[in-house]
């Protein structure tokens, strides 16, 4: 038998992208014959896949997909950013974009659907198998009206329409479809850099209100200010805070002397029609997932069986 070093798994994982113990496991069951050990790995692609499924994967692209009245965006993660740059993994979130642009923002349904005689479920745990590191599609979205546009704006575009960051924009209106899709970016790069929470006070989270109500409230009450008076300061604080989180109520980032809602009412005259916004969608890689730090001698140690 073979003695597996840490050096041959470095080695093997490096020609193969495998993870760290399949590829011990490989060079184990092939008495370290590197050539055995990679077509080993290559015959075992699929039930690799499903080993790497619980490994964090926090990198990967945000795909981003606008035609005429409807548009789409997509998060399908990977566990590097070295994943993003490749080709085939950039091929397969566009295909889940235009995918999601026909199926819906339903995951299930995205994941069961077909493309020629494979499912994008399949698809995925083919590019885990080949790229050798967990994938995963984790959210979808859409926007849809009944006239106007849906505009787009990638952040950090590595290839057309798939980035670090995806924006779409619903505008509701009868005007001229180039200069509609012309403003949607524009307020698309603006929900970008902005982050809103929300369209509108209303759109707003009950609880997060709440919440912020709180904290002015009691602000004040440390300050010793009588109770009448700290519902008038509240109020007035609110005001400001929609103007912070609210789309339409947020300073315009490409004329910051004037609001959105104001921006998109001077634009109607070039538009032609009157224009709202109908919905907006912002997805930043990674937001919320939380990301785990790789120790990479660690790895070494642990599939070479040293402390």
């Amino acid at each position: 038998m073979a003695t597996i070093t840490a050096a041959m798994v470095k080695d093997l994982r490096e020609s193969t992208g495998a993870g760290m113990m399949d590829c011990k496991a490989a060079l184990t069951e092939n008495d370290g014959n590197m050539e055995a050990a990679q077509d080993w790995l290559r015959k075992k692609g699929l039930s690799k896949a499903a080993k790497k499924s619980g490994r964090v994967a926090a990198e990967g692209l945000i795909g981003a997909l606008t035609k005429g009245t409807k548009g789409v965006v997509v998060e399908v993660n990977s566990e590097t950013d070295f994943v993003a740059r490749n080709g085939q993994f950039q091929g397969l979130v566009k295909m889940i974009a235009q995918v999601a642009f026909d199926a819906g923002a339903d995951v299930e349904k995205i994941k069961a659907a077909k493309v020629g005689d494979v499912t994008i479920e399949t698809a995925i745990n083919d590019a885990i198998a080949t790229i050798g590191e967990n994938m995963t599609l984790r959210r979808a979205a859409q926007l849809e009206v009944s006239q106007g546009v849906v505009s787009h704006y990638v952040h950090g575009a590595v290839i057309d329409g798939a980035g670090k960051m995806g924006v779409i924009v619903a505008l509701e209106s009868p005007g001229k479809a180039d200069e509609l899709s012309a403003l949607g970016r524009q307020i698309a790069m603006h929900v970008a850099a902005a982050n809103p929470l929300a369209l509108d006070p209303s759109g707003l989270d009950p609880a997060v209100v709440k919440r912020e109500k709180d904290v002015l409230a009691d602000k004040y009450r440390q300050q010793g200010k009588p109770e009448n008076v700290i519902e008038k300061i509240v109020e007035s604080g609110l005001k400001t805070y929609y103007k912070e989180v609210c789309l339409l109520e947020q300073a315009f980032i490409h004329d910051t002397g004037k609001s959105v809602a104001q921006a998109v009412k001077e634009a109607e005259g070039k538009v032609g029609g009157a224009v709202k916004i109908a919905g907006f969608v912002r997805y930043a890689l990674g937001e919320g997932i939380e990301k785990q730090e790789s120790d990479f001698a660690a790895e070494v140690a642990a599939a070479s069986g040293k402390k």
